[in-house]
């Protein structure tokens, strides 16, 4: 975390709506691994004694439910120019410098804004990272390369772009057309810009694929959870056996307290393995009466309840059923899709096959059937 000096403000620009990101939602306040893009940003800053924050009217009753009494939430206006002047006019008086940051770059290391703060208490009026362009240039017109263009000298700028307050809110109070940033702004009013390191890691999500990218940075902290279960019936009395909620004709049943169906009682442990949460007779004990003769979707919704309830979707789910007969294969397609429509997920994620043990052990020897499942569980 950065400690900023005595007399340094944040400013954070969340007043957009982030169309060109998809999602329905503001990119700001949509979610990042877990949490909204616009926490981690604030996260970044929290070393600074002033903070603001600009959001959209719109948005004004999420930003106070959820930063009230941590940041000066200000209401932005049509564009961006006018949101930051809007934030500017807030700290009126009160710092000397200000760091202008976009609240849709979430990742920003502090070693950029370490950067940014000596390169103002050195001496600069204004200050913002950038990284050099590397790649080969091109001018385009109707999908076809039209020319080349030099990279010398040109940079990628990103924020927080830091500033003498007096001087940039001048500018902007001077300035009233479009800038594409604060930098622009700021060399129309004549001032000299440091240009401090950036960093890759420092994006700003623009489009549906950033999100991606951004969680990939945060692989570190991504939250991945592997389960398997195992379980075995034995036939009994019967004409049918029921397998990952299908009905199959066969000429024994399998006993059990409840319907018996090994293969979904292997996926709901392989579920609540990944949780940590025990297996099935934890939450539904044997002994309990009104559990005999239980249709074990019941158990198997419980368990993918809990998981998304504990913030994780299931990721897939594979299930291998053991036995010398019935014949499965005719039948796994459908167990898929009733495994999908129990626990909500899509049956491209779902995985139902079978295996023989080579006539050996008691599978072997017809007298019942196992199961194995595993299951994939990510944080979201």
């Amino acid at each position: 975390m950065i400690r900023a000096p005595r007399g340094f403000a944040a400013l954070i620009t969340a007043a957009g709506r982030g169309t060109r990101a998809g999602g329905g939602t503001p990119k700001q306040w949509r979610d990042l691994a877990g949490q909204p893009v616009l926490d981690r940003t604030l996260a970044a800053f929290v070393g600074f004694d002033r903070v603001v924050l600009v959001v959209h009217p719109d948005d004004m009753g999420q930003a106070i439910d959820r930063y009230a009494g941590a940041v000066t939430i200000v209401a932005g206006a049509q564009t961006r120019a006018a949101s930051v002047r809007a934030g500017l006019e807030a700290l009126e008086g009160q710092v000397s410098h200000v760091l202008i940051h976009d609240g849709a770059r979430p990742l920003v290391p502090d070693a950029v804004i370490r950067g940014v703060i000596d390169a103002l208490q050195a001496g600069a009026d204004a200050a913002a990272p950038a990284l050099p362009v590397s790649d080969a240039l091109w001018r385009g017109a109707e999908g076809r390369v039209t020319a080349t263009a030099p990279r010398d000298g040109l940079f990628r700028a990103q924020t927080p772009q830091g500033f003498a307050l007096t001087r940039i809110l001048a500018a902007h109070r001077q300035h009233s057309s479009a800038a594409a940033d604060d930098v622009e702004l700021a060399l129309s009013s004549g001032m000299e810009v440091a240009i401090t390191p950036g960093s890759e890691d420092n994006l700003k999500i623009t489009f549906p694929a950033d999100f991606a990218r951004a969680e990939r940075s945060l692989g570190t902290d991504m939250d991945i959870r592997l389960g398997n279960g195992y379980d075995v019936h034995a036939f009994g009395p019967g004409d049918h056996v029921t397998l990952c909620g299908i009905r199959v004709p066969h000429d024994a049943g399998l006993m059990g307290h409840s319907d018996a169906d090994v293969g979904m009682h292997a996926l709901t442990d392989a579920i609540y393995g990944a949780l940590a949460q025990g297996d099935i007779g934890r939450h539904f004990p044997p002994s309990d009466p009104q559990w005999k003769g239980a249709d074990s979707a019941i158990f198997l919704a419980h368990a993918a309840g809990m998981a998304r309830d504990k913030g994780f979707r299931i990721g897939n789910a594979d299930v291998t059923l053991i036995c010398e007969a019935p014949k499965i294969g005719p039948h796994a397609l459908d167990m898929a899709h009733r495994l999908s429509e129990i626990m909500g997920l899509d049956a491209a994620r779902i995985s139902v096959k079978a295996t023989t043990s080579e006539r050996l052990g008691f599978t072997g020897r017809r007298e019942g059937i196992a199961a194995i499942a595993t299951a994939t569980l990510i944080k979201e």
